[in-house]
């Protein structure tokens, strides 16, 4: 099948808005996915502006070569956020944006096996090219460890029963499909919650744990505090509440500054402090929500780097 490029870009203007500083500076879209972020960052430079996409994902990359061929301000690298460091010239930025999670066309698309909607292969893999996909790793973890990733990523109440489940399972036969998986999760859950498929939150942890979208989050986030300039933004756009929590903290650890103890005599400019945070959290208007469901999960932090303390 072949992948849609459409995407709704969930809180497209606000990010924009908060991330651009300098219309003739430098920037990273550090998840392409579709490019709507980096059309409209784009849109809203000068021609002496420049602007940086990563992806892990191939299919995004396609995308992104198509964008650079019509725009020299743009060029896109395919790889983790984690490798921000090794962008060509962009080593003082005056901003990063990161928009997390996974994209509707991933979501939609069979083939990657992100979702127990229809039936795929079951792999959750960014880049399928690269490490173990979900068959993979469940044919081998133990039942002990499978329990821990969808307790800890997925925050499932029936974490044991659902690991258990499969581990039986697969004694039968090997677990290869979404359908398979989502299967085996909901005859585990004894309880349904309305609305809500018995698969979501296990499928949620096994591809977090699968593409390691929280230990690569947290170091991303120190790389780009190194890369951004003085006054420099921070943009992180969330869709789970860890995801979140990692941001949040991230701000507010650079925010107070080195943990030094109370009664040393310290001044203030002497912390390093290295991050202020700007306004409070933001989340998708009614009316975004209600043409996009998907966006009514997004959180988005933005933090500016400080300006250097004077002698």
């Amino acid at each position: 099948m072949e992948l849609s490029e459409e995407h709704k870009t969930v809180l497209l203007t606000e990010a924009v808005d908060a991330l651009i500083t300098d219309r003739s500076g430098v920037y990273i879209d550090g998840t392409f996915g579709r490019g709507g972020h980096s059309r409209e960052i784009l849109a809203r430079l000068s021609d002496g502006g420049r602007l940086y996409g990563m992806d892990k994902d191939p299919a995004a990359i396609g995308v992104g070569k198509k964008l650079a061929r019509s725009d020299d301000r743009f060029s896109v690298h395919h790889g983790s956020f984690t490798e921000l460091n090794n962008l060509p010239g962009a080593d003082h930025v005056d901003g990063i944006l990161l928009d997390l999670g996974v994209s509707s066309p991933q979501l939609d698309c069979p083939e990657r096996g992100f979702s127990f909607l229809n039936d795929g292969p079951l792999d959750m893999r960014m880049n399928p090219s690269k490490g173990e996909s979900a068959a993979q790793w469940l044919a081998r973890a133990d039942e002990q460890a499978i329990s821990k990733v969808i307790w800890e990523y997925g925050e499932e109440r029936f974490s044991r029963r659902i690991a258990r489940a499969i581990v039986q399972a697969r004694g039968k036969a090997p677990i290869l499909t979404t359908a398979q998986l989502a299967g085996i999760i909901s005859a585990a859950c004894p309880r349904k919650e309305k609305n809500k498929h018995p698969a979501t939150r296990a499928f949620q942890a096994i591809r977090i744990h699968i593409n390691r979208e929280l230990d690569d989050l947290i170091d991303c986030l120190d790389l780009a505090l190194g890369l951004l300039k003085p006054g420099g933004r921070l943009v992180v756009i969330s869709f789970h509440s860890l995801e979140d929590r990692i941001a949040k903290r991230f701000i507010r650890k650079h925010e107070k500054g080195d943990p030094l103890p109370s009664w040393l005599p310290v001044r203030d400019d002497q912390l390093n402090k290295q991050l202020k945070s700007l306004g409070k959290a933001t989340k998708a208007s009614k009316e975004e929500v209600n043409a996009n469901p998907r966006a009514r999960s997004a959180v988005m932090r933005v933090a500016q780097k400080r300006e250097l303390a004077c002698c």
